[in-house]
């Protein structure tokens, strides 16, 4: 992995009306023409990802969107698409214009992105044309409760103060906790379990392998990499018991049998499971698992699209498993990358995956979602390891977690 992943960098968001310079600002921010800029209003459609460096925060994704002024059918759903940004934003800049204003679309925009507790900023650009006075400026701040920098993206004159806003703005907790390196101590061993299957990609480790490893060197800590085949040989190589062994949900079967009990066990999915979204919830879903019956309407979420090989663990390995405990037929459906249904009231149970693809902010926002109608969740590796009847194992890293399993 030659570059942080879109997932693990801080999103930013641009929003405001057509022609209020977003994609201009973008291009300033990064210094290149990574936008598409015209005088004809509309012409950014889709969301434009753009990742850099701001120090001292370190990579960043930066997102130009389209006008939350768009009309027309195209535009209503231009608009849609913008909203749905928001879902994955850590910190919003709201781009303004000098001579215009605040209107009726910042205002509504402002309100909607303060309901979803995200940071807002807000530039207003175009101060070359009209030099608003400092008075006016701290006026709308103090209406809106937001900061407000004048800028000019035609002669850069804001972008480095609007990078400084950026920096002291941006949340603390974005990246949620670590991986990994809160459960090691400096000199600790970890085996990592990777299978090399069909379903493994040619020549490289999976992004969860790959984070583990990096977290696991942040803090300071020793790894062995191997296939569950070569498990008990590891173990007869050291000569200290490892912390930890981390393995693929698919191997857990294999891996408990051959792990001794005094070692902790988990999984990539359940360590993906607390450092991408809520672990306790995860967990408490699991109780649901146990009351499907034949006839139950289940999803499975996937973040990222693959294709799908005949051993395949969302569409093949997954069903399988639950209809043999259910001992019937389940109504599965499934969706892939940034698609979420509105709808999920309908659903005995969420299964997703382990949201490597998706910021920390995006996959709350889906369990937020689902807790609202209600429905339980889960995740690949919390479900694989309670139908192999090692969750409480797996969870042994995890001991207030733990707790929700009961005896």
């Amino acid at each position: 992995m030659e570059e942080t992943p879109k997932a693990s960098r801080l999103h930013i968001a641009i929003l405001g009306r057509r022609n209020a310079g977003k994609s201009s600002l973008i291009n300033a921010l990064t210094n290149q023409k990574v936008a598409l800029v015209s005088d004809i209003p509309g012409t950014t459609t889709d969301p434009v990802y753009k990742a850099m460096e701001i120090l001292p925060i370190g990579p960043v994704m930066i997102i130009d969107t389209a006008g939350v002024d768009d009309a027309g059918h195209l535009g209503t759903l231009r608009v849609e698409r913008t909203m749905q940004v928001l879902n994955k934003a850590d910190l919003v800049i709201i781009v303004l214009e000098a001579e215009t204003g605040v209107t009726q679309y910042e205002k509504a925009l402002i309100e909607g992105i303060k309901v979803k507790r995200i940071p807002i900023i807000g530039a207003i650009n175009k101060s070359d044309i009209m030099e608003l006075s400092q008075e006016k400026i701290k006026s709308w701040s103090e209406d809106f409760k937001i900061p407000l920098l004048p800028i000019s993206v035609k002669n850069r004159k804001g972008i480095e103060a609007l990078k400084q806003l950026i920096v002291a703005y941006a949340p603390s907790d974005w990246q949620g906790p670590p991986v990994i390196g809160d459960l090691i101590k400096k000199g600790d061993t970890v085996i990592l379990v990777t299978p090399i299957d069909s379903a493994a990609p040619k020549g490289r480790l999976i992004l969860p392998q790959v984070q583990t490893i990096r977290d696991i060197l942040d803090h300071d800590g020793l790894t062995i990499v191997v296939k569950e085949t070569e498990l008990k040989q590891a173990f007869a190589n050291l000569r200290q018991l490892p912390q930890l062994v981390v393995t693929d949900s698919q191997a857990f079967a294999s891996v408990a049998a051959d792990t001794p009990p005094e070692v902790m066990l988990t999984s990539f999915s359940i360590l993906f499971a607390r450092h991408k979204g809520d672990l306790e919830v995860l967990v408490s879903g699991v109780k649901s698992i146990d009351h499907l019956k034949p006839g139950d309407k289940v999803l499975i979420a996937e973040a990222c699209t693959h294709h799908r090989q005949k051993d395949d663990i969302g569409t093949v390995k997954i069903p399988r498993w639950l209809q043999e405990k259910v001992g019937g037929n389940l109504e599965f459906e499934w969706v892939a990358g940034s698609h979420f249904p509105e709808d999920l009231s309908k659903y005995s149970l969420i299964i997703h995956c382990g949201a490597c693809m998706l910021n920390r902010r995006d996959m709350l926002h889906r369990l937020s979602e689902v807790s609202d109608k209600e429905v339980p969740v889960v995740n690949y590796g919390i479900l694989i390891a309670h139908i192999h009847g090692v969750l409480k194992q797996a969870l042994e890293p995890f001991p207030h977690i733990q707790r929700i399993l009961g005896e």
